[in-house]
């Protein structure tokens, strides 16, 4: 069996940014589906990088993954790794895993050394859009775990995004986690975001202030960059600190790990480096107590569909993430879409990643661009 062809297929959910997906042809009749990692306004690069790399995995053997990737990093990217390349990898391969669990009759989680459990407990996102006051985040809150879910993760912070804050946008932020678990109660584990923004003298003080509230996670407080930077953060602060998502491959995660930077790490199956090399970042983890909760700001159909793939297989795994407001295209553009139900989803029993896409709905929903973000100036910056 060899891979005869690639299609990459750029798609608008409606909000936020547009899904990449990527179809790998054989001529045994046999097609997967990816999905790789994108970012509002890169997406059209690493789309570049796909419909690239794509033309040396023509030819190949479906079942020869792990040389695809590593040939895929030192000779096609010359060992120059970036965030579109990692996406267009990661992408490949979860289709040829798809084709390889299809070609065998089993799901992919079965190929890699069996589930450890039979269900994925998921966190929401993407659930406080719009909202600009501590109220009106906690209304949101309510609203969502009415739904089912059990833990809602959210970024309190207000922009723009910079390393030094003010003492009122400190305050903002935790005047939102506290009206929040006020709303939600105690039982409901609340994930604070801070998307990597902060010096460590924000980061740090903003943490004490939000201990009385006990967050479940403190997630990136300050970039993994600086990975010594990271550690020192993590030993004043009292609660589980979250990293991993500017980190790909093994090769990031190491300094973490030897550093002890993290109790906990969220790599991307759609630009970590793909199913296997995520699995492989786990088993690094494993050994010094650090659990995995895998990234997941994709689509809640095929990237998904991976990250619950792998998240079966992994000993140390915690939870994953699952964008609502993603959920309504993603239910039109597949087959059998998931369910949540009281916060977990069940392992897909179907062969391969266990999902299926309708292409001739992905049709209907080209790619667009979307306006420009609201970038600030240097008048937006203060005195």
């Amino acid at each position: 069996m060899q891979v005869t062809a690639i299609t990459p297929f750029l798609v608008d959910p409606g909000t936020g940014k547009n899904w990449l997906f990527v179809k790998v042809d054989t001529d045994a009749g046999i097609s997967g589906w990816g999905e790789c990692y994108t970012q509002s306004d890169r997406d059209q690069s690493i789309v570049a990088h796909v419909k690239q790399l794509g033309r040396y995995l023509v030819g190949r053997n479906p079942f020869h993954i792990k040389h695809f990737t590593y040939m895929a990093y030192h000779d096609f990217a010359g060992k120059r790794g970036a965030m579109d390349v990692y996406s267009a990898i990661s992408g490949l391969e979860l289709a040829l895993w798809d084709i390889v669990g299809k070609r065998l009759g089993q799901p992919v989680y079965n190929l890699l050394g069996g589930p450890c459990r039979d269900r994925i407990r998921v966190y929401a996102n993407g659930w406080y859009g719009g909202a600009k006051t501590p109220d009106a985040y906690a209304a949101k809150a309510v609203e969502t775990v009415a739904r089912g879910f059990t833990a809602l993760k959210f970024d309190p912070f207000p922009g723009p995004w910079r390393t030094h804050i003010s003492r009122q946008a400190e305050s903002q932020a935790v005047a939102t986690v506290h009206a929040v678990r006020e709303a939600v109660g105690p039982e409901i584990d609340l994930l604070i975001e801070v998307h990597r923004r902060l010096a460590p003298i924000h980061a740090v003080r903003v943490a004490r202030e939000m201990e009385t509230f006990q967050p479940f996670w403190y997630e990136e407080p300050v970039s993994a960059r600086n990975v010594e930077m990271l550690a020192a953060c993590r030993r004043d602060i009292a609660l589980p600190i979250v990293t991993g998502e500017e980190l790909y491959t093994k090769t990031e995660f190491r300094q973490v790990f030897e550093q002890q930077a993290a109790d906990i790490i969220n790599p991307d199956v759609c630009n970590c480096g793909g199913l296997l090399e995520l699995k492989e970042i786990a088993a690094m983890a494993e050994p010094y107590g650090v659990v995995v909760s895998p990234h997941n700001y994709n689509s809640t159909t095929l990237a998904l569909a991976a990250t619950l793939q792998v998240s079966a297989c992994i000993p140390n795994f915690l939870i994953t993430e699952y964008f609502i407001n993603f959920e309504a295209r993603a239910q039109e553009v597949s087959f059998n879409p998931f369910q949540v139900e009281n916060g977990y989803i069940a392992l897909p029993q179907g062969p391969g990643l266990g999902l299926e896409l309708r292409e001739e709905v992905l049709g209907r929903y080209p790619y667009r661009e979307f306006p420009l973000r609201n970038l600030p100036t240097y008048r937006d910056e203060g005195p």
